[in-house]
C-alpha cells in the first residue's frame, strides 16, 4: 500500500535556527506527479510551503522565499525541505503531500492524493 512517512520535524529558537524535513514515498509507485510540503498552524488553514509540479518546477510560498528549499531525490522517491532562519510564525504541523501513481491493491493502478502523517515544527522567540 502506497503511504508517505515524514521524519526530522523538532524545536528550534528563532535568529538563525535551522530544521530538514524528509518525506519518503513507499509501496508499489509508477510515478510521482507532483510531491511538496503543505502546513497547518493552530486554527488556519492548511497552506502550501513548497512543493515540485507535474512539470518539474517549483513553487514557494512567498512566506518562505529565500529561507527554505525544497529537494528532490526521484530515486529514492524522497523529498526535502531544508529549513533556514526559522520564525515563530513558520510553527506549525508540516505535511508531506504527494500525487502518486501506483498500486492501491494487487491489481488496481490508480492515481491517488496521499498525505503524510505530519511532524511539529515549533520556532520559539
Amino acid at each position: 500500500q502506497v503511504q508517505l512517512v515524514e521524519s526530522g520535524g523538532g524545536s528550534v529558537q528563532a535568529g538563525g535556527g535551522s530544521l530538514r524535513l524528509s518525506c519518503l514515498a513507499s509501496g508499489r509507485i509508477v510515478s510521482i506527479p507532483t510531491m511538496g510540503w503543505y502546513r497547518q498552524a493552530p486554527g488556519k488553514q492548511r497552506e502550501l510551503v513548497a512543493n515540485f509540479t507535474s512539470g518539474g518546477s517549483t513553487t514557494y510560498s512567498d512566506s518562505v522565499k529565500g529561507r527554505f528549499t525544497i529537494s528532490r531525490d526521484n530515486a529514492k522517491n524522497m523529498v526535502h525541505l531544508q529549513m533556514n532562519n526559522l520564525k515563530p510564525e513558520d510553527t506549525a504541523v508540516y505535511y508531506c503531500n504527494a500525487d502518486i501513481f501506483g498500486y492501491v491493491d494487487a491489481f488496481r493502478l490508480d492515481r491517488r492524493t496521499y498525505w503524510g502523517q505530519g511532524t511539529q515544527v515549533t520556532v520559539s522567540s
